[in-house]
Formats: structure tokens, C-alpha cells, sequence
């Protein structure tokens, strides 16, 4: 059973990750005409990177340390490390990191009309690929649905085992 909680918290981290990365892209795609943030300068681009997370704790490791006083009570009730032949393998969970992309330059628009615009008619704007943004959402959001599909078939799993 303990591998179905690490399947389970494997998808939740997932999940989470998938929405940071999700709420990054949103964030650029609602400021992709952004010209003056409270920094003064136009929006920047929010990157989301991946990494593992091994400071992570799994579900399975919060059981266990709950469960100590029934693992006293009879050695053969739960599995711990003295008596099992079933060994946790450690498992990386993933987690995301969302930085600011500092812009080599940011986008130049002739348009003297605009209120931000300089001496020259040109306003800065933000260096945001629109097109990029909306094909990195899809993506996120079927890797989300996919999270979501594994966390599911756990599930099912578990309830399956259980009719056994």
C-alpha cells in the first residue's frame, strides 16, 4: 500500500508544480501590454524551472512515523525496517522554481499617442512571445491533466485493493 502513497504524492507534487507553472504563464499573457510596473519599467517575463525536491517529506513517511506505537505492539503487524522485506525507495518529489526573466531589451513600439511613450514616439514594452505563452499553457495544462489521471488510477488502485 505504501507504494500507492508515494504514486499519489509523486501526482501531487505534480499537480503543484503544473500550477505554479501555469500561474507564471497566465501572468504573462495578462501582461503581455504591460508598460510600467511599480519598478517603472515594463512587465518581465516569469520563468518556471523544475527541480527535485528532496526536502519534500512523502506521505508514507508521515504514516510511518504516526504509526509507531501499533508497530510495538506485534512485530508482523506493520512492516518497518527490522522485519521487511519491502524497502521505501527513496523518491525525489519534483518542485518549481519561478524566477524574473531579466530582458536583454524590451520590445520597442512606435505609438507617440501612448502616455509612456519617450521624445521619440517609441514605447518599451514587454519582451513576451504570445504565441510561446499560449502553446506553454496547453502544454502545462495536459501535463496537469495527466497528474491528474495518475493520482486517479492510484486511487482506483487502492479502492480496488481494498475489495479484494
Amino acid at each position: 500500500m505504501s507504494g500507492l502513497f508515494s504514486i499519489i504524492d509523486i501526482g501531487a507534487a505534480g499537480l503543484s508544480a503544473q500550477r505554479t507553472k501555469l500561474n507564471a504563464v497566465s501572468q504573462n499573457i495578462a501582461n503581455v501590454e504591460t508598460t510600467k510596473t511599480p519598478e517603472g519599467t515594463p512587465y518581465k517575463r516569469r520563468k518556471v524551472t523544475f527541480r527535485a525536491d528532496e526536502d519534500n517529506r512523502r506521505f508514507v513517511d508521515i504514516l510511518d512515523n504516526s504509526v509507531t506505537a501499533l508497530k510495538r505492539t506485534n512485530v508482523k503487524h506493520l512492516p518497518n525496517s527490522e522485519n521487511s522485506s519491502v524497502k521505501n525507495n527513496a523518491v525525489n518529489l519534483v518542485a518549481a522554481d519561478e524566477t524574473i526573466v531579466e530582458p536583454d531589451a524590451f520590445k520597442l513600439v512606435y505609438d507617440p499617442t501612448h502616455p509612456d511613450a519617450d521624445e521619440n514616439g517609441y514605447v518599451e514594452m514587454p519582451d513576451i512571445d504570445i504565441i510561446a505563452e499560449m502553446v506553454d499553457m496547453m502544454v502545462t495544462s495536459r501535463a496537469y491533466e495527466a497528474d491528474v489521471a495518475v493520482i486517479q488510477s492510484a486511487k482506483e488502485m487502492a479502492m480496488n485493493s481494498l475489495d479484494i
